[in-house]
């Protein structure tokens, strides 16, 4: 049963996986070509600048006319984290508490391997399932330069790694109220509720100050809150990405040893 279970779980979300992944990739497409039609457009700036709180809303900073900033602006601020995390947290509730719910967790349970056995794989498919829109969304990229858009391409390495690091986190707390409660609609609903407010403290934290002191609870901060596409990514924000997600993961094996599963 090495690879068994990951093939089950990636073959149930097979087809929503890979029409997020067409789907992510088609429009972010879309926004690299429609860019020389909008690289020299300096009133788009002027309405940034105008309008600074509905532009902290989308993540938005800085010259949106740059390639870092058109990027940002449409795609890795906002749109790429949200679907990022659409697959990850929705595959986090389902993976032990979904899969309890529909009898299917109690079959696993019954093959001759640990708990800490099936929650690795669990974790491996987790890993494997925040990949796909930063992934997707890296590869669309490097059709950039035949569009005018040539991005830092070590930051935009740097950022899709962080990202993956980030949807896994927020996929390991539903993972981990899951394991917790048993219940895939709190999983869900408790992870969306987090990654929520976290995005809002870090769109948020430029243009309120209360927000700005604690901008740096928030992962989506550490991720792509602090113009990471212009500056790359500090070794310290990766590794409370990473820190994050191995905690998360400990605390889930630990309620999962402890879930009573029907």
């Amino acid at each position: 049963m090495t690879f068994d279970l990951e093939r089950l779980d990636l073959r149930l979300r097979r087809r929503m996986l890979i029409g997020t992944a067409v789907g992510a990739a088609a429009y972010l497409f879309i926004i690299v070509a429609m860019y020389p039609s909008f690289k020299n457009d300096s009133s788009i700036n002027s309405m940034i600048e105008n309008n600074p709180s509905m532009s902290a809303m989308f993540g938005i900073s800085g010259s949106i006319t740059s390639p870092e900033g058109w990027l940002s602006a449409n795609m890795y601020a906002n749109f790429g984290p949200l679907l990022a995390l659409l697959l990850t947290i929705g595959y986090g509730a389902a993976a032990i508490a979904g899969q309890d719910a529909d009898g299917e967790l109690g079959l696993i349970a019954t093959q001759p391997i640990t708990r800490r056995v099936i929650l690795g794989h669990k974790v491996v498919v987790l890993t494997l399932v925040a990949t796909v829109v930063p992934v997707a969304s890296l590869v669309v990229c490097f059709a950039g330069p035949s569009f005018q858009l040539t991005p830092n391409w070590g930051a935009l390495v740097g950022v899709t790694v962080a990202l993956t690091l980030l949807a896994f986190d927020f996929g390991a707390v539903a993972l981990l109220v899951g394991a917790l409660t048993g219940h895939r609609g709190l999983a869900l609903g408790i992870a969306s509720g987090v990654a929520a407010a976290a995005y809002l403290i870090s769109s948020l934290a430029p243009v309120i100050n209360a927000v700005h002191t604690i901008r740096w609870l928030s992962p989506f901060y550490w991720a792509v809150g602090a113009n990471q596409l212009v500056d790359g990514v500090s070794a310290a924000d990766f590794a409370a990405l990473a820190i994050l997600g191995l905690v998360l993961a400990a605390l889930s094996l630990v309620a999962f040893e402890r879930l009573d599963i029907h």
